[in-house]
């Protein structure tokens, strides 16, 4: 094995010491690190220039599969009117067969943050269009589209989803959470080709060694997902780390529900090729935005939600997974949801007895204000997306509580104070996937979709340091990897990102132009800039 010291360079360790000149890289591993005169003998010498190097990035949270499926949809999140998003679909349906798919839109983009199939069929009227919100959580259609579901009046709202209707009872074109999943996004897996899905998986991890990721979570993996991964890692595509958690639907019946997890405990314990299955995904309520996040207090509009999965049914789901020493990741956005999310895990310590743990809350948008304590107490990550904050798509979210709640959301700084675990990620494709955004947004709380917007709330905004660690050896450690990736450091694994310029001492807005120029994994570069 060839062994290579990478030298002249600014090294972000995420370790102690937070900063070094040099290091060695033997093989897949880190051997060295420190100063070039101090460095064993080697192979090669590397000279960076002065260059900015950082561990690789562990993007804690994503939905790989539908992001490299997203990433040739048509974009709407920029998309800031009815017009322009009528505009760009006709545009595809110029070139598009029988579909068109969309993807990103927001609820303030349309007329009275009301999405109806009408103002789908002015644009286009032939076909079918799907498009998935922002947030991934409801779904617009248009009449094309309602017809090939089959979606009537008569059509039930399945369980913890609903299907939006007129007054008269008819479907109005939005499909909510879990209405989303069954009806749409079943119908496009079920058109998809595994080499369509193979194509998706190939457009990601692309992406995702350009920007700088060297490993991810899979937050919803799926039987689909399980043998795209398998088949790139059959003719060796696959240079990421890849983790995935099975996702859990509510089937309203426990013996249904508990026979998902033991489909992931069996999982867990054989060799899934590609992928590591860690543990279960569960999402307990919706999102603010669409107003179906689970809250203990309602919104501005005097509505609220309860929860997709009721305590009678998660308990004994929890309780399950957590004797079979899975990892518990529950999506919970409002505060009814994270305190539901809380209670169960300390439903399934008192059945299951004191021992070592690592479940995880993903997003914590606005939490009740004893949650960080109860989590640092129960040793539970929080799993959080900077670039949810982002202004530029901030205002809806702020609207739909329209009181002092949103004062208190995205509050990272609460879960760091309390001594809780706290990761970054960023929840692709409900954001884009590139960590260096992610990060600006974290460092600042200004926007990374549009700079011109300004800064919402500057004082939740965390050092740019900790925010890379959140994302790099904090992320590693949320899927049990901390003691052997996330950081420069002997003995650790040879991830790492080389950049052409330096955020720390320009300052952070460097990361919305920052470009990487060449990605390491497992000691392997998987990605030079040179060579894109």
């Amino acid at each position: 094995m060839t062994r290579t010291l990478f030298r002249d360079a600014r090294v972000f360790t995420a370790a102690d010491p937070a900063w070094a000149e040099a290091f060695v890289v033997d093989g897949e591993s880190i051997v060295f690190v420190g100063d070039a005169d101090g460095a064993p003998d080697v192979d090669e010498v590397v000279d960076l220039a002065g260059r900015v190097v950082l561990p690789g990035f562990v993007d804690a949270h994503a939905h790989i599969v539908k992001t490299g499926d997203a990433l040739g949809q048509v974009g709407l999140t920029d998309a800031r009117s009815l017009e322009e998003i009528q505009r760009r679909l006709r545009a595809a349906r110029a070139q598009a067969g029988g579909v068109v798919r969309g993807r990103g839109w927001l609820f303030d983009s349309v007329p009275g943050g009301a999405p109806t199939a009408a103002m789908l069929d002015e644009a286009v009227r032939d076909v079918p269009v799907f498009l998935d919100a922002n947030d991934y959580h409801s779904c617009w259609v248009n009449s094309a589209a309602l017809e090939t579901l089959g979606i009537t009046r008569d059509t039930p709202d399945p369980i913890g989803g609903r299907i939006g209707r007129h007054d008269d009872g008819t479907p109005d074109g939005l499909l909510y959470e879990t209405a989303a999943q069954q009806y749409a996004w079943a119908h496009l897996d079920a058109q998809a080709t595994d080499a369509q899905r193979d194509a998706a998986t190939d457009r990601i991890v692309e992406a995702y060694l350009a920007s700088g990721v060297t490993g991810a979570v899979d937050m919803s993996c799926d039987e689909l997902d399980l043998a795209a991964f398998g088949r790139a890692a059959s003719r060796d595509a696959m240079p990421l780390r890849i983790d995935a958690h099975w996702f859990i639907a509510n089937t309203g019946d426990d013996e249904r529900n508990l026979a998902q997890v033991a489909r992931a405990v069996e999982l867990a314990r054989s060799e899934t090729p590609g992928v590591r299955i860690l543990g279960i995904k569960l999402v307990l309520d919706g999102t603010i935005d669409a107003c179906t996040a689970a809250m203990r207090a309602p919104y501005a509009d005097g509505s609220n939600e309860g929860p997709i999965w009721p305590a009678e049914r998660l308990l004994p789901v929890v309780a399950q997974a957590d004797a079979a020493g899975l990892q518990i990741a529950m999506h919970a956005i409002g505060d009814a949801a994270s305190s539901l999310a809380l209670d169960a895990i300390e439903h399934a310590v008192r059945e299951n007895g004191d021992r070592s743990r690592r479940h995880r809350i993903e997003h914590l948008e606005y939490a009740a204000p004893e949650t960080a304590a109860r989590m640092a107490r129960l040793g539970v990550t929080a799993s959080m997306q900077p670039v949810h904050a982002d202004p530029a798509i901030f205002a809806n979210w702020a609207a739909q509580l329209g009181d002092d709640r949103v004062d208190r959301g995205f509050a990272w700084r609460e879960y760091e104070d309390a001594g809780a675990a706290l990761a970054f990620s960023t929840d692709t494709p409900t954001a884009p996937h590139e960590p260096l955004h992610n990060m600006y947004v974290a460092a600042t709380r200004a926007s990374a979709l549009d700079p011109s917007v300004a800064a919402v709330q500057p004082e939740h905004a965390i050092p740019l340091e900790r925010a890379i660690v959140h994302a790099t050896a904090d992320a590693a450690a949320s899927v049990g990897d901390g003691a052997w990736r996330g950081r420069i450091a002997r003995g650790f694994a040879a991830d790492f990102v080389v950049l052409d310029r330096d955020p720390f001492s320009a300052g952070p807005a460097a990361l919305l132009e920052a470009r990487v120029l060449r990605t390491v994994v497992a000691g392997r570069t998987r990605y030079a800039a040179d060579r894109a």
